[in-house]
């Protein structure tokens, strides 16, 4: 009997795949029958959350996804933007949370592996990395193993690969003690009339298997993504793939290759549930159905069954449609890359996916079955009880905590980190990791994208609606303190149990914040990820919705820095603000991250900021700009003064002026003789003199701290923390 065909499903075996039994019996109803045990493994990645967004789909509904320039929104690899004069960005992000906490190198690097996949099967090529990263405590004992494991296997496959890692970000909590976030993004530069989708085209059309042979790692690692970490964790490190970045680099030049010609009429990544989510993903879209022989696919271990073939999530693999009779091109392209490739099927029309083995049928099921027929939930809701309200802090010296502040985790130095990525990669990185975005350029042209990525989870967990507002609308005035106009926006939903009513509302409730400042601010989200069940023994991590945000410039490079330099007059740009320390990190030195709500939105003035920073930029009349955010102004002023050069400001001696993390403001500086220029491109929107820079001081409000001071603090923390200077891997 054919290999997985001959076992009996019990209740012990449905359970194992992460299928409930309300979810088997929904199987029987559609199959009309018992699946055999190659089938229920398709059933168990297609069905899990990671795969068919079951928790998830009716959410995300309600998020804007069109614009004027979109050209490819969610549903495809990744989504697509137009650029004008025929080019296009193609991005997304993703999450490898689970696995990078099991493996973490290995779990890290095939997440930007894979990211990189999604945008070359687009037909572009890769330009720049971004990651946002979670962890845990730094007393905690996994904690700086994680860290040197994950940022090493990043750099390692990104630097192999030949892509920049341009931006990124890092924090801290307790909540990810268990449960690490590691979220990459990748964007690509593509033709706008070369895109290639994951489709099947007609009836006939040949399937191909190209790239690395598949072996038995990441087996049933979607499964395994969606569900909570408990005890025993470790032992699913088989299901952690392994990537090699020097095989997925002969991949992304033999696709391009072959995506010059005609031959392909679609592509698909096999990525997460590998060779069975890719081939019915690629049917689903076309309408079509598929045999797949699994006997012909190549294989790097021995004896391999069926069962491993199709939940095998070995890395560096693609699916490949083409036209009949055009065989030999993709032959002639893939062994002149020394990568494997193998015709393995075809397209059919009876909208049946099948798989033979050596002849004998193993699978037969019909498409939107695994697709249009899987569960999707409308889960139940419950706001969880009020949180404390943050107490009047009476702080009888403010500015004392100034150093204390510039050491916390989630604020100070990360330069270790973007040490092991090679950003300059590629010569088109013209703003570098360390300001408030990055600025890549698109060779032979004046374009430029503007990349950042952030969450702040404090916020989020305190108000799920108004902390990721506040988000979108940070990562828009990051943009535009680099001249950037936001074109579009990937989103990665990482959060805890959904079948826990709380968190069921944190996401919904996430999802429509989310919505609303996109639609306040024009910029679509084009494509995304959910990662739910982010717990460990119950203990869920932060609401953290990542967001990653692409921006467009045109023009000459511009001049603009996020560092002071002398003589330059500084002012503080946007209302006034109110102070507000919900959520700030100086709300967690006192101990109460947990208390009060975030700081609201004002979509109006904020749209305004950005104009007017966007104009100071382009009219190359401020030589630094600088967003408020984590911190509040004593934090911005300290950051702008770390190239050794001081300043005298004018602010009040109280927490909230000194640390609110109110949204809508800036600071810019420039020199005294452009002060017209300046306020004229303001446009109306509100300003302050807060001084002039210079010295080897921060003054603020007759108070000061030598710059030596600032920079130790925020220089030696964190890198200290590791334990010195050295590589990730060390």
């Amino acid at each position: 009997m054919t290999p997985g065909t001959e076992t009996t499903i019990t209740d012990e075996i449905v359970q194992q795949h992460g299928l409930s039994p309300d979810e088997y019996q929904r199987i029987l109803k559609v199959l009309g029958r018992e699946p055999n045990l190659v089938e229920l493994g398709v059933f168990s990645v297609m069905w899990s959350e990671h795969c068919s967004y079951k928790s998830s789909r009716i959410h995300l509904g309600r998020l804007p996804t069109t614009g004027p320039r979109v050209l490819i929104g969610p549903g495809e690899n990744a989504g697509v933007v137009d650029l004008g004069h025929g080019y296009a960005a193609c991005f997304k992000m993703e999450s490898h949370n689970h696995p990078s906490y099991i493996e973490p190198y290995q779990g890290a690097a095939t997440g930007v592996g894979g990211i990189m996949r999604d945008v070359f099967t687009m037909g572009a090529r890769p330009i720049a990395l971004m990651d946002s990263l979670r962890f845990g405590r730094l007393d905690h004992p996994k904690t700086r193993g994680l860290v040197r494991g994950i940022v090493g296997g990043i750099a390692g496959y990104g630097n192999c690969m030949g892509v920049p890692t341009v931006a990124g970000e890092t924090r801290f909590d307790r909540s990810y003690d268990g449960n690490c976030l590691v979220n990459a993004f990748c964007c690509g530069i593509v033709a706008s009339d070369r895109i290639f989708l994951g489709t099947t085209g007609n009836v006939g059309n040949k399937v191909f298997y190209v790239g690395a042979g598949t072996g038995r790692d990441g087996i049933h690692g979607a499964t395994m993504a969606s569900t909570e970490f408990g005890e025993g964790s470790d032992e699913k490190r088989p299901t952690v793939q392994v990537g090699d970045p020097f095989q997925e680099k002969l991949l992304l030049e033999a696709c391009l290759e072959l995506m010059q010609g005609t031959a392909i009429i679609g592509i698909q990544d096999m990525g997460a549930a590998g060779l069975t989510s890719s081939s019915v993903e690629m049917a689903g879209r076309g309408g079509r159905g598929l045999l797949l022989r699994l006997d012909q696919v190549p294989m790097r271990e021995t004896g391999m069954v069926p069962y491993e073939l199709l939940l095998s999530e070995s890395q560096e693999r693609m699916l490949i449609v083409i036209e009949p009779g055009r065989e030999q091109e993709v032959f002639d392209v893939f062994r002149k890359w020394d990568l494997s490739v193998a015709e393995i099927g075809e397209v059919t029309g009876d909208g049946v996916w099948r798989c033979t083995w050596h002849g004998d049928e193993v699978a037969a099921i019909g498409v939107a079955v695994l697709t249009d027929a899987a569960p999707k939930y409308d889960r139940p809701q419950a706001a969880p009880a009020p949180h404390p309200a943050l107490p009047e802090i009476f702080d009888t010296d403010p500015f004392a905590r100034l150093a204390s502040i510039l050491a916390d985790p989630d604020i100070s130095d990360k330069q270790w980190i973007w040490r092991q990525y090679d950003h300059q990669v590629g010569t088109d990185t013209v703003v570098a990791p360390g300001a408030d975005a990055a600025l890549v350029r698109i060779k032979g042209t004046q374009k430029h994208l503007g990349f950042v990525v952030d969450c702040n989870g404090r916020h989020v967990y305190l108000d799920p609606f108004v902390g990721t507002a506040g988000q979108v609308a940070e990562c828009a005035r990051n943009l535009a303190c680099v001249g950037a106009t936001p074109i579009g926006l990937s989103d990665c939903m990482n959060f805890g149990n959904p079948q826990k009513p709380e968190i069921m509302w944190q996401f919904a409730r996430s999802v429509d914040g989310m919505a609303e400042a996109c639609r306040a601010l024009d910029i679509p989200v084009i494509s995304g990820n959910v990662s739910l069940y982010n717990e460990t023994d119950g203990v869920g991590i932060l609401p953290t919705p990542g967001l990653a945000m692409v921006g467009l410039y045109e023009g000459p490079t511009p001049t603009i820095r996020g560092r002071f330099r002398s003589g330059l007059d500084v002012i503080l740009l946007g209302a006034p603000g109110h102070g507000w320390l919900g959520g700030s990190v100086y709300a967690r030195q006192m101990g109460l991250d947990r208390h009060g709500s975030p700081p609201p939105v004002d979509y109006t003035a904020e749209a305004a900021l950005h104009r007017a920073l966007r104009r100071l930029v382009a009219e190359g009349v401020i030589v630094t700009a600088h967003d408020l955010s984590d911190g509040g102004l004593l934090v911005a002023l300290a950051e702008c003064c770390l190239d050794v050069v001081g300043g005298r400001f004018d602010a009040e001696l109280n927490a909230g002026a000194l640390y609110g993390e109110d949204h809508g403001r800036a600071i810019v500086a420039f020199e005294p003789g452009n002060r017209d220029r300046v306020l004229a491109a303001l446009m109306g929107v509100p300003y302050r003199d807060l001084g002039a820079t210079g010295g080897d001081v921060l003054a603020v409000g007759g108070r000061e701290l030598p710059i030596a001071a600032v920079q130790a603090a925020w220089g030696g923390a964190f890198e200290g923390w590791l334990g010195g200077a050295g590589s990730a891997r060390a």
